[in-house]
């Protein structure tokens, strides 16, 4: 099994989702394989929606290639998620087997590649039970398969980090929800909003299970704000999330979890 880095092992990244908390540097890692740049920025053209069910709980990872677009200059990271592939969701629910993830070597990666860094986020357990998402090209790395689902638009210096609970921005085109009957964490804020969480954070070192975060309820926040509210329910109608500009407002907390904020232009209803 390949050595797994001691700078990939400390590296704490959160997502997006799709959202993540991973560190970019401009520094080269690896040098463009040619003029149009690497693969990985055409990975996306003719990616087709598809429909993935039964998703509550499948554990996950994300890999995210930094890199320069020379059409424009700026840089991008093309992002690849295990669950979306043609493979689908195992009966296990594990598409990021742990030592498989630890046999990762993300430098390698980079260099095979063509970009600057290659970060992990996850793993990751993911909470909505379906999802309808543009799937682009696949690429497999020890034995793990993941498919081009985002690309996004990073700053040219720093990386794509937010403060816990602030909430960010970030362009969506795909559509998820969660059934009536499925038990969620939600978090009130004191201006009024309610987020729902969709990503919890294993790590690779994980210290607790997503039910042993569930029945932990409030006690897992040591840095929660004041006037936030912890909730956990059983949803009694099905949630269900489509951003209707195209832009998603989430966050992160202090755990590496991610929250996706409901209401208008968000989700249906807000539970």
């Amino acid at each position: 099994m390949k050595t797994w880095r001691k700078s990939t092992i400390t590296m704490k990244t959160g997502i997006l989702i799709c959202v993540v908390m991973a560190a970019f540097t401009t520094g080269s890692l690896a040098q463009e394989k040619s003029s149009d740049g690497p693969q990985a920025l055409r990975d996306g053209v003719g990616a087709k929606t598809m429909r993935f069910d039964n998703m509550h709980q499948v554990r996950f990872i994300e890999l995210f290639l930094a890199c320069k677009d020379p059409k424009t200059g700026k840089m991008v990271a093309p992002c690849y998620n295990t669950m979306f592939t043609s493979k689908g969701s195992p009966e296990s629910k594990n598409t990021a087997p742990q030592k498989q993830v630890e046999g990762l070597d993300l430098e390698k990666i980079a260099k095979e590649q063509g970009v600057l860094k290659v970060s992990l986020n996850g793993p990751k357990i993911w909470l909505p039970d379906w999802i309808e998402v543009a799937v682009g090209n696949e690429i497999e790395y020890n034995g793990i398969k993941l498919g081009w689902c985002a690309q996004l638009d990073l700053p040219e210096k720093g990386g794509i980090e937010g403060s816990p609970y602030e909430p960010m921005k970030i362009a969506r085109t795909s559509k998820w929800g969660w059934n009536k009957g499925t038990k969620t964490m939600l978090l009130d804020d004191p201006e009024g909003n309610t987020w729902i969480l969709k990503g919890y954070q294993l790590g690779l070192h994980s210290k607790q299970t997503y039910d042993e975060f569930l029945a932990s309820g409030k006690s897992n926040f040591k840095k929660l704000p004041k006037g936030w509210k912890v909730r956990i329910i059983t949803l009694t109608k099905d949630v269900i999330e489509i951003p209707e500009t195209g832009v998603a407002t989430i966050m992160t907390d202090e755990m590496f979890n991610v929250w996706d904020k409901c209401g208008p232009g968000m989700t249906n209803y807000i539970p």
